[in-house]
């Protein structure tokens, strides 16, 4: 089965964004830089996401983000499904944090138990079955909604949403025009998906 071994945001100062996801989320194998002065204005059509074990943990990671130069898209709060928050990077990647616990049962870690790339598609049905045919197999899916990818040993896992519903979800606009400023390595080879998304050969991303 395909998997995605890394990430790729295309940043203006490679440098500067190391020093932030190492401070902010310890991250330096999955989330890999490449200099870009690529046009983008808005939404850029896709979100991180750090799924954790407690609240504790996403006001921990958060924290680190903000003082490390993040700014806030909305406020860690409680939810139907559990307590998360939504930071901006200083490089313009939109992050989310969170967790299906509602109560703190220890201290807060460091320890991030899913990392999901999260993809804002104009058709979810029909960016579905274009994964589909490229090997991925659905773990879970909820009409054309939300469609969410095994991942098996991947270090990060694939979802879909409609791009309007993930704007709202992180609280900006769904509008947005040029580069994702995003590059997906993994071993499904190269192509570009109905919304624009490029993937590449891992052993083609640049290491950290």
């Amino acid at each position: 089965m395909p998997s995605i071994e890394s990430v790729t945001l295309e940043v203006a100062d490679p440098a500067a964004a190391s020093r932030f996801y190492t401070a902010a989320f310890g991250l330096d194998a999955q989330i890999r830089l490449r200099a870009s002065e690529a046009p983008t204005t808005g939404f850029r059509g896709f979100t991180l996401a750090l799924t954790v074990s407690q609240p504790a943990t996403v006001n921990g990671f958060i924290g680190a983000a903000l003082d490390a130069g993040a700014t806030t898209l909305k406020p860690a709060a409680k939810s139907l499904w559990g307590y998360g928050g939504v930071v901006q990077a200083p490089d313009g990647t939109i992050w989310k944090v969170a967790t299906s616990a509602k109560k703190d049962t220890g201290p807060a870690t460091r320890q991030i138990d899913e990392l999901v790339l999260l993809l804002g598609v104009a058709d979810v049905a029909a960016s579905k079955r274009f994964y589909i045919e490229r090997g991925l197999a659905v773990a879970k899916s909820f009409g054309r909604m939300y469609v969410e990818f095994a991942s098996g040993s991947s270090p990060v896992k694939l979802a879909l949403y409609r791009r309007r519903a993930l704007a709202k979800d992180v609280g900006v606009a769904p509008e947005g025009t040029g580069s994702h400023r995003l590059m997906i390595g993994g071993d499904a080879g190269a192509f570009t998906d109905p919304d624009g998304f490029g993937w590449e050969a891992a052993s083609l991303a640049p290491t950290p």
